[in-house]
């Protein structure tokens, strides 16, 4: 009886071990419950070192960080079978310490997130808080120094699911902020403005807001001047297209930070 139960033990024990294998890599400051099947000497709790290392009963120091917990786990297996036979090594990770998440850029507040369990941006972008003054759109996730992902507007704003990705131990978000959140509507509406953006505004809507046309308006020669790497871009606009045909292709999306002029008629 008590061989099966050790059997059956033993077989949840590896099942935990390889669900660990594929959710989490062991990093620095962890904490480890190591165990050798039938050895109690050779067992031991241990924190991983700065240099990614922890020290074993008869072993001495061994290379933990940036394993799985089932790869360390094989990797002791091995070493262990100078001292015994067939040995069989469960690790266990007790503690997390070294999943940490860093985020600055002035967009939203700078900080450094515990990933506690496996984690998506956008999950943590919905945690963060407000990002009302965040500038998505040049927005980034650093990783090993390297820029893998750009552009979090679609996902978090559009609901783009597919440009979710989950993140690792270390990984690094920059959410700048927004430098201009307004939208300035001129010339011939009734009740020229500067709007504050809001995402997905488009010239008309931003028009609307601004008291809509004057009776001088040349309804067909409504400008969007916006700057693109500091240099000046110009959307005509051509409202009586949209109104009257339908001509959805006029409706622009705006910008923070751009100008609607709307021209006066000659006639």
């Amino acid at each position: 009886m008590k061989t099966v139960f050790y059997s059956l033990l033993f077989l949840v024990l590896l099942i935990s071990s390889s669900v660990d294998a594929k959710d989490y890599v062991i990093g620095e400051g962890d904490g480890l419950d190591i165990a050798v099947w039938g050895v109690k000497d050779l067992a031991a709790q241990v924190k991983v070192r700065p240099d990614g290392k922890i020290t074993m009963p008869g072993l001495g120091d061994v290379m933990a960080s940036g394993s799985t917990p089932q790869e360390l786990q094989n990797l002791l297996s091995v070493k262990l079978q100078e001292l015994v036979k067939k040995p069989i090594v469960t690790v266990t990770v007790r503690e997390i310490t070294n999943s940490k998440i860093f985020i600055f850029g002035g967009g939203v507040k700078s900080g450094v997130y515990d990933l506690s369990r496996r984690t998506t941006l956008l999950q943590l972008l919905c945690s963060i808080g407000e990002i009302k003054v965040a500038d998505l759109k040049s927005a980034y996730l650093l990783r090993g120094g390297k820029k893998i992902k750009e552009n979090f507007h679609n996902l978090y704003i559009k609901g783009d699911i597919k440009e979710d990705i989950h993140l690792e131990p270390n990984d690094s978000l920059f959410i700048p902020l927004l430098q201009d959140k307004s939208v300035y509507v001129l010339g011939a509406v009734n009740a020229p403005k500067a709007i504050e953006y809001r995402d997905g505004m488009k010239v008309m809507e931003a028009i609307l807001e601004a008291g809509s046309f004057t009776k001088f308006a040349d309804q067909n020669n409504v400008m969007i001047r916006r700057k693109i790497n500091n240099q000046e871009d110009v959307i005509t606009v051509k409202a009586k297209k949209l109104m009257f045909d339908g001509d959805l292709s006029q409706n622009v999306p705006l910008n923070p930070g751009d100008y609607v002029v709307v021209k006066e008629s000659l006639f």
